[in-house]
């Protein structure tokens, strides 16, 4: 179940520190708003400072392509019921070449039509990963037909961190900005 409203409000932009503001000015300038994940985070700075570098390396720097990456981010928002996670991920993946049809076979799996060997491995190992937080032999054995040791350490951290965020935005309730979709028709009850 989606909370309707927050548990703990987004710091507002009008009480933000001097150093808060530093942060977010690039996203303020890029996206013309602040996250509510990173406006929420900012109870805890220390742990937003933390967390920060894992995200950059994860959005910024993976071995991943971003579409590849994008993939797996919106599979995971899918299988943890985290409905701001995919609406961010919506707008995002489109500058990773996603369309609406590619957000519709995430919806459906490694086994919709269409996927690349590739999108197809990543799929089956984000489902694997978020049901029983390992690979079996067979899915690494995907994952190691398409991919280098390097990206695969970098798929795994990235459903991590995304599973991991998906825990904090649904027990926190932090609620998509304006204009960001929710997920598609007939999964809004999704569990």
């Amino acid at each position: 179940m989606r909370l309707k409203k927050p548990r703990l409000n987004p710091v507002a932009e009008s009480s933000m520190t001097h150093e808060q503001n530093e942060i977010v000015a690039p996203l303020r300038k890029r996206y013309g708003f602040v996250f509510n994940v990173l406006k929420t985070m900012m109870h805890n700075m220390p742990l937003l400072e933390a967390w920060n570098p894992l995200a950059g390396h994860i959005m910024g720097a993976s071995s991943l392509s971003p579409r590849l990456r994008e993939i797996v981010i919106m599979r995971v928002a899918l299988r943890t019921n985290s409905e701001y996670e995919w609406g961010q991920h919506v707008l995002m993946s489109k500058e990773a070449g996603l369309d609406e049809e590619d957000h519709n076979r995430i919806c459906a799996g490694a086994d919709a039509p269409g996927w690349t060997a590739s999108e197809r491995a990543v799929l089956l190992a984000t489902d694997e990963l978020i049901e029983v937080t390992m690979l079996s032999d067979e899915v690494w054995s995907a994952l190691c037909a398409e991919f280098e040791e390097a990206q695969i350490l970098d798929f795994i951290f990235t459903v991590g961190q995304y599973n991991m965020l998906a825990m904090a935005l649904n027990s926190l309730g932090v609620q998509r900005e304006s204009g960001v979709p929710g997920f598609p028709d007939g999964l809004d009850d999704t569990s």
